[in-house]
């Protein structure tokens, strides 16, 4: 069995449906969040709540289970007090990692971002480059970049393996439709409305941005797989997108100018786990907006 801690969210729902096609029994947990997507029928996954910052109760989900790996992807939002926030998802990342010492689980992924390699000029962005010092945009950010060495020093010797998830610009079915985080939600909701988007694309600009389904696959590769001969991985579509490109899917108009932003070398998890994305940019905005249809976000 693998436990997904914050399996409601974009992320972990997709991680723990490509976890279930593969065959795995599922068990996911979330705090506040209690919609169930639909893609989850018909599937092994087994939904919990739990907090993540109470240990007691984070311990108690192995009675009676045989857990194997655990992905820990649960997060809160940064409020006023990055503090508070600090605290709070730092509790929930020790708890987890007490939780894959005292069952001796296999392996133990965590997420990590695409930001902790801002700073550096070099693109595409690979595993070896070193991490600048470099002031960070957003808290969340600057958390993941100091998840890296919590992990791997607090499973140093322990026989869990660790798995750093470098994850690239996700987006898709369960996001927030308005997100801040990626163009794409917002520009379909406006086409769905009839609207012409608020939000003004330049047509070379664009990024690394990697359909939910395709991350989820990823993730789930990356826990399953028999060996993996690194701890860190990259994991995104591994090339950059042009607003144009996104545009074009959606037959919204673009402007001239803009620049593509760095993106993401998967060069060492397609050779440890043969993933390569299924979703072109058409297919993924296609299959997005079937999904938006009859799906709120």
């Amino acid at each position: 069995m693998i436990l997904v801690t914050g399996g409601l969210g974009m992320i972990g729902a997709h991680t723990a449906r490509a976890l279930a096609e593969l065959g795995e029994q599922v068990v996911v947990t979330s705090y506040r969040q209690t919609d169930v997507p639909s893609f989850f029928d018909g599937t092994s996954v087994a939904v919990e709540q739990l907090d993540v910052t109470d240990r007691e109760a984070f311990l108690a989900m192995g009675k009676g289970r045989e857990i194997a790996a655990i992905v820990h992807l649960a997060g809160s939002i940064p409020g006023d007090d990055p503090v508070s926030y600090f605290r709070h998802d730092t509790t929930g990342l020790l708890n987890a990692l007490d939780a894959a010492r005292a069952w001796g689980v296999r392996r133990f992924a965590v997420a990590s971002s695409i930001g902790v390699y801002i700073g550096q000029d070099e693109s595409p962005w690979h595993e070896g480059l070193a991490l600048p010092t470099a002031d960070l945009p957003h808290h969340i950010v600057a958390f993941k970049k100091a998840v890296e060495p919590l992990t791997t020093h607090s499973l140093a010797g322990t026989g869990v393996q660790p798995v750093v998830l470098r994850i690239g610009s996700t987006w898709g079915p369960l996001m927030d439709p308005e997100s801040i985080f990626s163009p794409i939600p917002p520009f379909v909701s406006a086409v769905l409305r009839g609207e012409s988007p608020a939000l003004t694309l330049t047509a070379d600009g664009g990024g690394d941005w990697c359909y939910a389904p395709d991350m989820g696959r990823a993730i789930a590769l990356l826990v399953t797989a028999q060996t993996l001969n690194h701890r860190t991985y990259n994991v995104s579509s591994g090339r950059p997108f042009t607003n144009r490109e996104l545009a074009d899917a959606l037959n919204q108009p673009v402007v001239p100018g803009g620049q593509l932003e760095p993106f993401l070398d998967i060069t060492r998890l397609t050779a440890d786990t043969g993933f390569t994305p299924a979703f072109t940019l058409t297919e993924a905005v296609a299959d997005y907006l079937a999904w938006r249809k009859t799906n709120p976000r």
